[in-house]
């Protein structure tokens, strides 16, 4: 699939599940989250029907996202399922690792080629203080069985906040000197942000409604499902906690060593460097004040199945519908086909238009 701009779209997506056993302060409230009935999320079925349409059109690598994906019970067999999809040739897994331990080989044996892990912290006190469950112990056991039954590269990626764990960076960067991880350090983004005085939901109807007007097919929508803010960051207090990209590298380069440039084959967001003599590498993901929208290659389906063809910009369209309506994969297919077709060039953050409509675990990390 070819956008109109020129893109190829071979990457897709999946959100499992809207749920999550950590609560942390940049995603989710502490308590209270506005989570999808059960009867919404796609049954495991579904996303293989979804799945194997994607592949016929050239979808070639699937992530499984949530949430969390492993609090989803038998996981492992939709893993299986995406695996022996002719067409897809890799699928990988975004988790927290507080359940991976568990869970390393048999995802390994059922066809899962990589994991990307969100650590945000190395410091178990800190740990607590952002992530607000689990424990810090448990995750580092969760990469080391990662990296034991050949997950690999393990990527590490670390959300950086201003105050909270930018002392880190350093820190983090020297794990690659020691252990072939791809360590990422991402700018913390604008999901979610709106607290209501800046017109956004507004912005973002209005936004839509231009875009796809001309189409006069009303595929598009925007869903509401709202984060609830008790116990998560509001937006100004995110807006404060904001690190770019170019202050990170700085501080590693201070403290560590000059990075040089590392030849990884990747169309992913990630601007990758090496320590000098290091095993694994250090990219960047600078989606706000340098993205990477020239080069996406990616749809993103939630886990209440609704396909999204931009993470930082709202609208989607509704597949679980048709799905449930027994409508077939030639709709699935022309639903896949009008998304892509209408891929937006890029994100307009500049322009003050953000995603407000769903959080970062409704959408999928």
């Amino acid at each position: 699939m070819t956008d109109s701009f020129g893109r190829t779209i071979d990457y897709l997506r999946i959100s499992v599940t809207d749920r999550c056993n950590f609560r942390c302060v940049y995603c989710m409230p502490e308590e209270g989250a506005d989570i999808a009935p059960k009867d919404w999320i796609l049954r495991y079925e579904e996303i293989a029907t979804i799945v194997r349409v994607a592949a016929a059109l050239g979808i070639r690598k699937v992530r499984l996202t949530g949430g969390e994906p492993l609090v989803r019970k038998d996981i492992v067999k939709l893993v299986q399922m995406v695996a022996q999809t002719p067409g897809i040739i890799e699928i990988s897994m975004t988790t927290n690792g507080f359940l991976l331990s568990r869970y390393a080989r048999e995802l390994k044996e059922a066809g899962l080629s990589r994991v990307n892990i969100s650590l945000d912290t190395l410091n178990p006190e800190r740990f607590v203080r952002i992530a607000r469950r689990g424990s810090l112990q448990q995750v580092l056991e969760g990469i080391a069985a990662a990296q034991q039954v050949g997950l690999s590269p393990v990527k590490l990626n670390m959300v950086v906040m201003r105050a909270f764990n930018d002392d880190e960076v350093a820190d983090f960067a020297r794990l690659t000197l020691q252990h072939p991880y791809h360590v990422r350090f991402i700018e913390l983004m604008p999901i979610n942000w709106y607290d209501g005085s800046e017109g956004g939901e507004f912005l973002q109807q209005r936004f839509w409604s231009r875009i796809f007007a001309h189409t006069g097919e009303p595929s598009f929508q925007l869903v509401q499902l709202r984060q609830a803010s008790r116990g998560m960051l509001s937006a100004s207090e995110m807006r404060r906690l904001f690190v770019p990209v170019d202050e990170m590298r700085q501080r590693i380069e201070q403290e560590v060593a000059p990075l040089q440039p590392a030849e990884v084959v990747t169309n992913g967001p990630a601007r990758t460097f090496r320590l000098p003599g290091a095993q694994g590498t250090v990219g960047f993901i600078s989606q706000v004040t340098n993205d990477f929208c020239a080069n996406c290659n990616r749809l993103r389906l939630t886990a209440d199945g609704f396909l999204r063809p931009c993470l930082m910009a709202d609208g989607e369209v509704d597949l679980r519908t048709p799905l449930r309506e027994g409508k077939g994969e030639e709709e699935i297919r022309r639903l896949f086909l009008y998304t892509v077709a209408h891929k937006p060039e890029r994100h307009y953050l500049a322009e003050g238009i953000k995603p407000v409509s769903r959080g970062m675990s409704q959408l999928g990390g």
